[in-house]
């Protein structure tokens, strides 16, 4: 999918894949294709198996890859590691990147301060990534114009709760991320994109997988 200069990718689960110009920029990289391009910005929400792998980094690592993420996840990978909390920004490659909160209400799976979703600015473009959240009260503060959204249930929000959360986002764009790849997270993202549209203007746009699962 284009918007504006930026190309985006959904490669399966959690893991997107952004182009801009000569650079890539990958979240959560733990599904990847046979031969993933290399990145040069990586960025990983928390320490999980299906979101922070540090064999799956290491194939699209390079000299001069920076790889961004929390306390937690930094402790299981290798390389050039930046660690960032809930709140904070920093500017890696040109890129402005801001860690959010991401966490359950009423779940044990990722409790508040556990992981963290990012909001990355390229271009003028802001992308967000929720990571594994629910809908949170601070979601209502977070100005993007795409956010990729867990609706898989189990560990995170469900379609409906996820088109609620796109609905206090207001976006121009969701996507649907998190489903249909490991146990416990089977969904339909024609229910989310029909919950969005049934309520707002918002594009809600589920992308084909690189990888199927």
């Amino acid at each position: 999918m284009d918007i504006g200069n930026l190309n985006i990718e959904w490669v399966g689960h959690s893991t997107f894949k952004i182009k801009y110009k000569n650079t890539v920029i990958y979240f959560d990289p733990y599904i990847l294709d046979k031969d993933p391009e290399k990145a040069d910005l990586i960025l990983i929400t928390h320490e999980h198996f299906d979101h922070c792998d540090n064999e799956k980094v290491h194939m699209i690592n390079k000299s001069d890859t920076i790889i961004v993420t929390n306390v937690s996840s930094a402790k299981k990978l290798s390389g050039n590691v930046k660690m960032i909390e809930e709140g904070k920004e920093i500017i890696e490659k040109s890129i402005k990147v801001r860690a959010v909160n991401a966490y359950n209400v009423g779940k044990p799976f990722h409790p508040k301060g556990f992981g963290i979703g990012f909001i990355i600015d390229v271009d003028g473009t802001r992308i967000y990534h929720a990571g594994d959240t629910d809908l949170i009260q601070e979601m209502a503060n977070y100005k993007t114009d795409v956010a990729l959204l867990p609706i898989g249930g189990t560990y995170t929000m469900n379609e409906e709760e996820a088109a609620n959360a796109a609905i206090l986002i207001q976006p121009k764009i969701a996507i649907p991320m998190h489903f249909n790849f490991i146990k416990g997270t089977k969904a339909n993202p024609e229910i989310f994109e029909r919950n969005i549209q049934d309520q707002s203007l918002i594009e809600a746009k589920t992308l084909k997988p690189i990888v199927r699962p």
